[in-house]
């Protein structure tokens, strides 16, 4: 993975009442940047449509991976979510660096 990048922690995310998984993957990144034409290591924190078009590649992709139907659109997705939700991804995000690989293999199957 790229410099910088967190690892993949499953999560998970309400939209309009339904839960959705939601993590960074490879394809979230590729997503990203073929939407907003730079890599997710420019993405421009003060850039609101930057920030909810990476987390609608994160949902998308986890979807997608995980045989999940997903077929809101990043302008639909915003519209179903309060600016809580996105910094709640954002601040697990950061959080995620300082998770031990043994606690990430838990969060990502509970028992």
């Amino acid at each position: 993975m790229p410099a910088g990048t967190p690892p993949a922690i499953m999560r998970r995310i309400i939209i309009n009442g339904k839960e959705y998984p939601c993590r960074i993957t490879m394809g979230a990144m590729l997503r990203f940047k073929r939407e907003i034409g730079h890599d997710i290591s420019s993405l421009n924190s003060g850039d609101m449509a930057e920030l909810i078009t990476f987390l609608h590649c994160c949902v998308t992709s986890a979807c997608r991976a995980d045989k999940i139907e997903f077929a809101m659109d990043v302008e639909e997705m915003a519209d179903h979510l309060t600016p809580d939700d996105l910094n709640a991804f954002y601040d697990g995000v950061a959080h995620s660096e300082d998770v031990p690989e043994d606690d990430e293999k838990k969060m990502s199957n509970p028992t």
